[in-house]
C-alpha cells in the first residue's frame, strides 16, 4: 500500500469542509441541545476527517478501509442528526437541502474512494 498525504486528499477536504459548516450552523441551535445534537453533530463531522486522516497511518489497504467505513458511517449519522434538526424546526429548507446535497456528494467521493482500495 502506498501511504497517503491524508492532507492531499478530496475526500478529507470535503469532511473538514463539512466540520466548518457544522460549526456554523449548530450556533443557531437553541441553548437546549447543547449536550444533544450540537454535541452529536459536532462529534460525529469531526469524526469524518479524522478516521481518513487515522486511516492513512495504517500499513495495508485492508486496515485503511475500516477507517474508510467508519468516516462513510459517520456521514450517515450526520445525515441523520441533520434531518432530525431539520424536523425540529432548527433548519430552514433551502439550508437543508444545501446540507443534504453536500452530504450525499460526500458519502459518493467516500465509497468511490473506497471501491478504490486495493485488498
Amino acid at each position: 500500500m502506498t501511504r497517503h498525504n491524508f492532507k492531499k486528499l478530496k475526500i478529507w477536504e470535503e469532511g473538514m469542509n463539512l466540520v466548518d459548516e457544522t460549526y456554523k450552523l449548530i450556533a443557531t441551535f437553541p441553548d437546549s441541545e447543547r449536550f444533544n445534537l450540537i454535541s452529536q453533530l459536532a462529534r460525529c463531522s469531526v469524526s469524518i476527517p479524522s478516521n481518513i486522516a487515522e486511516g492513512t497511518s495504517k500499513s495495508t489497504d485492508k486496515h485503511f478501509n475500516k477507517y474508510i467505513e467508519d468516516s462513510l458511517g459517520s456521514t450517515f449519522e450526520w445525515e441523520t442528526q441533520l434531518i432530525v434538526a431539520y424536523r425540529q424546526g432548527y433548519i430552514e429548507k433551502e439550508k437543508f437541502n444545501l446540507l443534504e446535497n453536500k452530504i450525499q456528494q460526500l458519502q459518493k467521493m467516500i465509497s468511490g474512494f473506497k471501491g478504490g482500495l486495493k485488498f
